[in-house]
């Protein structure tokens, strides 16, 4: 008789056999979960290349990578647990600790530094009580520096839950978490509202929300290029590889700029093949 549970979900075992009471005296991982983990993998030619939005997925269950969460991504992947946790382990976005409902990234890089990213991240270390890394007892927010948040036009810069929250000064930093603890709505500069962590976790194991297009996608600043190259007629010059020349036409809408993105790499793909 075949054995058709699942390791790590419903029989109280780990991929490797070890009892779940004896991997942090965790619960199996709900069937619900492992479903959506297959479901992710089987997204991709190579199962393997879905394994970072499938821990994402386990940080939107569990609020963090937890061992049952590696057990099954290994399970479901065919790799041993070690190599899921090398992965886990080398990305700081992935939680080995539990995260607060709202994870607050200050970057404390050099721009955002300079321009008083190092005076907000102490002001909230003494606001919050915490350390780096760090949740508040309450649970709602976790606070981190983070070496860039690639938004150096509006520095300094503070995420929340990876939405863009710009020209932040110490005092607007403690009423935005002070917000936030509080339960009052806070919107991005640049985005939505800000959602849970967990919610966030989820959309980027890949499940929409369906707020994508949900608040201003870029500010006057990170457009002023774009700006002077329409102006001047200005467009990318062609490669040396023999890829088409640029048009000059700009994409004024996230679905033209996809399309346009798709037919370059098409071109350059057609142009590849005829010179092999």
């Amino acid at each position: 008789m075949s054995d058709s549970r699942i390791p790590g979900v419903d029989d109280g075992t780990t991929a490797t056999g070890v009892s779940t009471t004896q991997v942090e005296a965790e619960a199996p991982l709900d069937p619900t979960t492992y479903a959506e983990l297959e479901e992710i993998a089987a997204r991709y030619p190579q199962p393997r290349s879905g394994l970072l939005p499938m821990l994402h997925l386990v940080q939107s269950v569990e609020g963090r990578v937890t061992s049952r969460g590696i057990e099954a991504c290994a399970a479901i992947l065919g790799i041993t647990a070690a190599e899921v946790s090398g992965v886990a382990t080398f990305y700081t976005m992935y939680k080995r600790r539990p995260v607060g409902d709202y994870h607050v990234g200050v970057c404390t890089n050099t721009l955002c530094a300079v321009m008083g990213g190092d005076e907000i991240f102490a002001r909230l270390k003494d606001h919050l009580d915490v350390g780096n890394d760090e949740t508040t007892a309450d649970g709602k927010v976790t606070l981190e520096h983070l070496e860039c948040n690639a938004a150096c036009d509006y520095a300094p810069v503070v995420m929340v839950n990876w939405e863009f929250m710009d020209n932040q000064t110490p005092q607007s930093a403690v009423e935005l978490v002070d917000d936030l603890r509080a339960g009052r709505e806070v919107t991005s500069t640049r985005g939505p509202r800000i959602c849970t962590w967990r919610e966030a976790e989820r959309v980027l194991a890949g499940f929409p929300d369906g707020r994508v297009d949900e608040g201003p996608a870029a500010g006057p600043a990170s457009l002023v290029g774009l700006g002077i190259a329409r102006e001047r007629g200005w467009s990318a010059p062609s490669s040396d590889e023999g890829e088409p020349a640029a048009t000059g036409s700009t994409a004024d809408t996230k679905t033209e700029a996809v399309a346009q993105a798709d037919t370059s790499r098409a071109e350059s793909e057609t142009v590849e093949e005829k010179t092999e």
